[in-house]
């Protein structure tokens, strides 16, 4: 291969921030995934493609369907030592939602060069046929990869004071209850600006949601007022910025807080509280599940995370036990009740 790939940041400027590997068939998609899809997904997929070419080392126009197997068998080989596997699914590899989420970078890339006209076909397969036909002739299919679906987990009420107690400033509570009290994203959080809140009325405007959908959520009275507290008490009136949510301290106090910072933030606060390992994506879960073990309806919750698809909001259902008890004992009272009945 005559080009080495190697990512290359552009300085921030007005706009999508520039990536390159190196290859101008690559960078061309990427600038065609950077011009349509959020900063985090941009960079994500630079990342991705630079894994890949520098592990099947070819042009891009060479790479065959053998290459693409090849590099899901390398990306599965132990990074730790063969003992070393995570409890989830037990893999020594990386887990099969990276691979999958890399495989699918890659696609995107020959299915742009497809249509671009530089190859004829994409190498990457949809997946593996089977022996069952289907109407028409075609073979039946499966994934090349399977990913396991793991119940996240989801916070005591007891974690949840203590991550809250541990926090030292106002900005930082509000920023853990709109994702524990209100179900947003990090990234949502980060994307408020001060005219998305709406006080009166205890909704906000999400303006920033993934996929680039917008919606309008409530939000819990509680949360509203550690966030009046913090914009009169400890926001930099001098700030430039729209964003609510500014870095306090520093050479950086006033600008728009990162992902990293929250997430240096909570870790701050477990470790203060003697808590395991506690993300965002977690305090989210804790609200929509306690939101369905109240006994909010499944599209009321959906509308509530911003899900495109019922199907990612039901998960909740298996997460809420205090329901699935209670449909199970409803529904085994019924069967007792029958079988009294026939054997009289």
């Amino acid at each position: 291969m005559s080009w080495i790939p190697e990512l290359v940041r552009s300085a921030p400027t007005p706009g999508p921030e520039s990536l390159a590997l190196g290859h101008s068939l690559v960078d061309g998609y990427l600038a065609f995934v950077g011009a349509r899809a959020r900063p985090n997904t941009h960079l994500a997929s630079a990342y991705d493609l630079k894994v890949f070419f520098t592990v099947v080392a070819k042009e891009p126009v060479e790479v065959t369907t053998s290459d693409v197997l090849a590099f899901i068998e390398q990306q599965r080989q132990p990074r730790q030592g063969s003992n070393v596997v995570r409890l989830e699914d037990g893999e020594a590899g990386l887990s099969a939602r990276t691979i999958k989420r890399r495989i699918s970078t890659v696609s995107g890339l020959f299915s742009y060069l497809v249509v671009r006209g530089d190859i004829a076909s994409n190498p990457v397969p949809r997946g593996l046929a089977t022996r069952r036909a289907l109407r028409g002739g075609k073979r039946e299919t499966v994934p090349l990869l399977r990913v396991p679906r793991a119940l996240p987990r989801v916070l005591s009420t007891d974690d949840a004071n203590a991550l809250l107690a541990a926090l030292r400033t106002r900005r930082d509570q509000a920023m853990v209850q709109a994702m524990l009290l209100g179900g947003l994203r990090r990234c949502e959080v980060l994307g408020l600006r001060l005219e998305d809140l709406k006080p009166g009325q205890n909704r906000v405007f999400v303006a920033e949601g993934k996929g680039g959908h917008q919606r309008v959520v409530p939000l819990s009275p509680r949360c509203f007022q550690t966030i009046g507290d913090y914009l009169d008490h400890e926001r930099p009136r001098t700030s430039q910025t729209g964003r609510v949510f500014v870095v306090l301290k520093g050479s950086h106090r006033g600008r728009p807080l990162t992902a990293s910072g929250v997430d240096e933030v909570i870790r701050g606060a477990c470790r203060r509280a003697g808590l395991e390992k506690i993300t965002c994506h977690q305090l989210r879960h804790t609200c929509l599940t306690r939101l369905r073990e109240a006994g909010m309806a499944l599209e009321a919750v959906q509308a509530q995370a911003g899900h495109a698809s019922i199907e990612s909001t039901r998960i909740y259902l298996h997460l809420t036990n205090d329901w699935l008890a209670d449909e199970y004992m409803r529904a085994a009272e019924a069967i007792a009740v029958q079988a009294i009945e026939v054997g009289s």
